[in-house]
């Protein structure tokens, strides 16, 4: 079967310290990877405001990941997320073309802002 993109938004209790939300990321990772995916991104947006509690709590870490990889291993993968207890919710997107072309240009900073050289020009 064709491998498709996918990418991944999972939000991390906030009452594990730095260290263990980076080995409760890691862990997810190293799945992912022994399943045969390829990841490209691992995007960590930080500790942010819950839009309703989750289980009492009003934060939590948002992680982002992107990667490659064969469908069938999408519901394993989806099955460890909810067996954690770190992990208040997911979510779990297939992207089109382009969604792809969107996160390809992003991680290759299209958007970032403008540079001194460019701004004194304009």
């Amino acid at each position: 079967m064709a491998l498709k993109h996918y990418e991944v938004v999972f939000i991390v209790t906030p009452v594990l310290s730095d260290s263990e939300t980076t080995e409760a990321i890691a862990k997810f990772e190293n799945h992912l990877k022994e399943a045969g995916a390829d990841v490209y991104s691992s995007e960590g947006m930080g500790l942010k405001k819950l839009a309703y509690p989750i289980a009492k709590k009003t934060t939590g870490h948002y992680h982002l990941f992107e990667f490659k990889a064969d469908p069938s291993i999408i519901a394993k993968f989806e099955l460890e997320l909810k067996r954690d207890e770190s992990i208040l919710r997911f979510l779990t997107v297939s992207l089109d073309k382009h969604g792809v072309d969107f996160n390809e240009r992003r991680r290759n900073g299209e958007w970032t802002k403008k540079s001194e050289t460019e701004e004194k020009t304009a």
